[in-house]
């Protein structure tokens, strides 16, 4: 299952981020092959990483460079996992570090822009700016060429591809789809910006400007599952259905559900969790749950009855998780971002 990490996702938040630059217009750049060691990297607490369910954590820093200031960071998708581990970006390069890798080992690609998101496709990474343009490697090859060129938008928030092949981008003016790679677009849904995409079971699940949507039919028709007096901040897909954070406009805590019926109706899981107002982060790793929270890491054995702490905070920051196979990987940031 591959999982995204935005950084992330409410409208007022996206409205106060930086735009990205335009991409250079090389088609292709190489491959930096080289294992990366610490030369400038100055500060730990960057990346940490668990091999045992989130018991023990692993600080796996060493060898990235200075992080990129949190306002390039907030609103831009600048890290992601799938099962060959975890990407990231910082300054001008892309980053991996392998799930097996046993000491903290990163290797190191030249980046066409140094403040762009990624995300992940079919074919490959795909590099893409707030501008609309867009860079695939392909994978197994040093090549970035463009694609999506038809693509007329600007304002880009995110880029998913569904088990069934569409192309859909979110952006500040709605969602677009393309069943033909990129050749042509249409706009599914207009009811405001997207800003991220998940997928399960056949039914798909987005964070929009007024709420949390879905669709049952590959992104044809959308529905609002929950609405602007509870704001959508983050939505996963987990085993058999979707976990969502949320933020009642009449309260002064999210709330963590999740749904095992394509969203129609929802469980809640937050009982056992301190109260805040900035839980960030919610996900499944075999049959457990784990929660990025401002007082740290809570893991869940038993479907969100009750919760344990097993990673404090760090600096007053809140991890943002994501999962590789059975590798949980953990990214501190500011509060709410």
């Amino acid at each position: 299952m591959i999982i995204y990490i935005l950084a992330f996702s409410l409208l007022f938040q996206f409205l106060s981020c930086n735009q990205a630059s335009e991409f250079p217009q090389a088609s292709h750049l190489t491959d930096n092959q080289q294992i990366q060691k610490r030369n400038n990297a100055v500060d730990a607490n960057i990346v940490f990483r668990s091999t045992d369910g989130g018991q023990t954590w692993q600080d796996i820093s060493e060898g990235l460079p200075e992080p990129v200031k949190d306002d390039y960071g907030v609103g831009r998708n600048a890290s992601f996992a799938d099962d060959n581990g975890l990407y990231l970006t910082a300054g001008n390069g892309i980053y991996h570090s392998k799930p097996n890798s046993k000491v903290s080992f990163w290797k190191k690609e030249i980046f066409p822009d140094e403040h762009s998101s990624i995300a992940i496709g079919k074919a490959g990474i795909v590099a893409y700016d707030y501008d609309g343009h867009f860079l695939q490697k392909m994978a197994g090859t040093s090549k970035w060429s463009p694609i999506y060129t038809n693509f007329q938008q600007k304002r880009v928030r995110s880029v998913f591809e569904s088990v069934a092949g569409s192309i859909f981008i979110g952006s500040d003016y709605g969602l677009f789809k393309s069943t033909n790679s990129g050749k042509t677009w249409k706009r599914v849904y207009t009811g405001g910006g997207v800003f991220y995409v998940v997928e399960s079971t056949g039914v798909l699940m987005a964070i929009s400007g007024i709420g949390i949507i879905r669709s049952a039919d590959d992104g044809e028709n959308w529905d609002l599952v929950v609405n602007e007096e509870r704001r959508g901040f983050q939505v996963e897909s987990i085993k058999g259905g979707f976990a969502v954070i949320f933020y009642p406009t009449a309260s002064d805590t999210r709330k963590v559900r999740t749904s095992y019926d394509g969203g129609k109706t929802w469980q809640s899981i937050d009982e056992g969790l301190p109260v805040n107002a900035t839980i960030t982060s919610i996900m499944q790793v075999g049959e457990n749950f784990l929660c990025g929270h401002p007082d740290g890491i809570f893991k869940s054995t038993d479907k969100g009855k009750t919760w344990k702490l097993v990673l404090p905070s760090i600096e007053k920051k809140v991890f943002n998780l994501s999962v590789s196979g059975n590798v949980i990987y953990a990214i501190p940031r500011l509060r709410g971002c």
